[in-house]
């Protein structure tokens, strides 16, 4: 089934030469189906490459998703035209009457700022709050998953020497989980950030559970224990080239970057990337749509009250 996307969005015609099913709103109006309604609020710099990155995952499943891009602040982008924003863009005061099934918020490049030191902390508070009582389930994304788990469970990151980039292993819970379902012992994910979560402070919080983590980049998938809150601290949305984007960028500001690990084949920069990750963070989206929002969501979104509690396999 197809993501259901705003008439002319440029990302459509990336995604439909890769053979990702999406349908203009026009299009599916005629179709009897109730779509899942995906709010994705997008704090990367690029947003037309981050739109493309998430409806490229979410256009990879079963189900009809209807998606809503919201932005923080209607202030000029300095790499997406203001025409672009307000076309396709929703500010918070015309959705916040709304329910979604689901809520994305993407990573931010504010990795060595201080929460509370960001200008818009406090909106991005508000939505977490906002999100608690009128999303079925909330995906936060890199910075995002760092930001959640500081506002929502006073859990506090450390900021790393460098920046920690590359493509690391990861070891899932081997206690049968459905959003690890398809998943193998171990796979690799992309991570690019200036901080971590103590992985341990997360393991002992009564209301979080660790469902993957690396040795060398720390937890990656934690979610809540009432399933409403979703965290992954990289960026399995990730395509080939973003790391090497993001290492030639930080190059030419001379930022002295490591190269990223276990990113291009032999850890030559003058070599291609490797990809290893598309098949996880596809499924990890697949499961989390399918587990954590189609099954628990309430037919008619005015009433989140009937959101169903999820039984877990474990």
């Amino acid at each position: 089934m197809p993501v259901r996307i705003p008439d002319d969005l440029p990302a459509a015609e990336i995604l439909e030469s890769e053979n990702i099913f999406v349908m203009s709103e026009t299009r599916a109006a005629n179709q009897d189906i109730r779509p899942m309604r995906v709010l994705i609020l997008n704090l990367m710099p690029n947003k037309i490459e981050t739109e493309t990155q998430l409806l490229r995952l979410l256009g990879n499943t079963p189900l009809q998703v209807g998606v809503d891009l919201l932005r923080i602040h209607d202030k000029e982008s300095k790499h997406t035209s203001i025409d672009h924003m307000n076309t396709f863009y929703r500010d918070f005061e015309a959705v916040k009457e709304n329910n979604y099934d689901g809520l994305i918020i993407t990573g931010a490049p504010l990795g060595q700022i201080d929460f509370e030191d960001v200008v818009y902390w406090d909106h991005i508070k508000e939505i977490i709050d906002w999100s608690q009582q009128h999303v079925t389930s909330v995906l936060f994304l890199c910075w995002a998953g760092h930001a959640g788990l500081f506002h929502l469970y006073d859990l506090h990151r450390k900021l790393l020497d460098k920046k920690r980039s590359g493509v690391f292993k990861h070891s899932r819970s081997l206690t049968p989980h459905p959003l690890l379902r398809g998943f193998d012992d171990e796979f690799y994910a992309p991570h690019s950030r200036f901080a971590e979560m103590d992985i341990e402070a997360i393991k002992q919080h009564p209301d979080l559970e660790v469902l993957a983590e690396s040795d060398e980049a720390g937890a990656y998938i934690v979610l809540s224990r009432n399933s409403r809150n979703l965290f992954v601290m990289g960026h399995p949305e990730y395509q080939k080239s973003t790391l090497n984007d993001e290492y030639q960028r930080d190059l030419a500001q001379d930022c002295n970057p490591d190269i990223p690990k276990n990113y291009y084949r032999n850890d030559d920069p003058e070599q291609d990337a490797i990809v290893r990750w598309h098949s996880h963070g596809s499924l990890l989206v697949s499961n989390w749509l399918n587990y954590y929002v189609y099954q628990l969501t309430p037919y008619d979104l005015s009433d989140m009250s009937a959101m169903t509690p999820w039984e877990s396999d474990k």
